[in-house]
């Protein structure tokens, strides 16, 4: 009988040449991977007995990985979407392994067959026009560092790029003529190395140019106090400390959990509600999937049906008319289709 070929060397395949080679997947993802085989190696050696450099692939059966995703459920307090991330990495491995080893398929196929739990839909958090604008308002742009601020927040909401783009854009991705201010554009670098390129309005191109003015086309637009390219934390704390300023002036900011991304939803939202096409948005936002836009479309319809309620028709008599579920003869009719 042919000896099974051990796990470590494949786990070494799929994280070191799939993902980043074949997949082309972003640094984030490919390290919410990692993280993903630091606790299910582990998890497994203790339940089996045996040493990590001894597992083979089949010692990941569909029974242990339920039984793991039952420990970060129990044990670590994960919750549903967590656990649905690291199943996903898990199908992902077990698919790479399949498709390049024929003796693993049924070994494959059991382990996708692992189903994903259904999640409630996430809350998607954003800012109205006026909080925006006193977000923007709570710069000091008498400073460099307030002006430096007011621009990267000015940038966030306009292009709608998520805190590690903006952290990576550098001055040779801007385009725009100098003193010619509605022609600038972007090219923002997103997820797997995918580039998009999004309008810039003559806002934000001033402001941009009067940022990055004598400096050269390969340094990083957006600088930290020590003029070294800000990173992604730097560009939360930015977002957070204005955040709490414009509370002061506009206090529904201070019920919401402001971030970049909080930013990005805005961007989004308002890009809907101003009769820009979904296809538009998602391209702006450099989505890869169309469904991954249609969460704003779900925001939309919520603040349509709550204007249409404060327009609702009443009867001759000024009452409102009854609902069709509160009409039980209704009710019982289509009970019995």
């Amino acid at each position: 009988m042919t000896e099974q070929p051990l796990l470590a060397p494949w786990v070494r395949r799929f994280v070191l040449e799939y993902l980043p080679s074949d997949r082309n997947l972003a640094t984030n993802t490919r390290l919410s991977y990692r993280d993903m085989f630091c606790l299910l190696i582990p998890f497994a050696a203790e339940k089996l007995k045996r040493k990590v450099d001894q597992m083979k692939v089949i010692d990941l059966s569909a029974d242990l990985i339920r039984s793991f995703l039952l420990y970060l459920k129990e044990v670590r307090n994960c919750g549903t979407t967590t656990r649905n991330q690291r199943l996903a990495a898990i199908h992902a491995f077990a698919h790479f392994v399949g498709i390049s080893s024929p003796e693993h398929l049924e070994w494959c196929h059991q382990v996708r067959a692992v189903p994903f739990k259904r999640a409630a839909r996430t809350l998607i958090h954003y800012l109205e026009k006026e909080e925006i604008d006193a977000l923007l308002a709570a710069a000091d742009r008498s400073t460099p560092q307030g002006e430096r601020d007011y621009a990267l927040l000015l940038f966030l909401y306009n292009s709608g790029a998520r805190a590690d783009e903006a952290a990576q854009l550098k001055i040779a991705d801007l385009n725009y003529t100098p003193s010619k201010w509605n022609d600038g554009v972007v090219q923002v670098r997103g997820k797997g190395g995918k580039t998009r390129r999004c309008p810039l309005w003559p806002l934000t191109i001033r402001t941009l140019d009067a940022l990055i003015a004598k400096r050269e086309p390969n340094e990083h637009v957006f600088l930290n106090r020590n003029h070294l390219p800000i990173k992604r934390i730097g560009i939360y704390e930015v977002v957070k400390r204005h955040a709490a300023r414009a509370a002061i002036t506009v206090p529904s900011i201070a019920s919401k959990q402001v971030s970049p991304h909080v930013i990005r939803h805005s961007a989004a939202t308002h890009l809907l509600r101003a009769g820009v096409e979904i296809n538009t948005i998602s391209d702006w936002l450099g989505h890869v999937e169309i469904s991954t836009t249609n969460i704003y479309t779900h925001i939309d319809l919520e603040m349509k049906a709550k204007a249409l309620a404060k327009c609702e028709v009443t009867d001759s008599d000024g009452k409102k008319g009854k609902r069709w579920r509160d009409q039980p003869s209704l009710m019982e009719f289509l009970r019995t289709l």
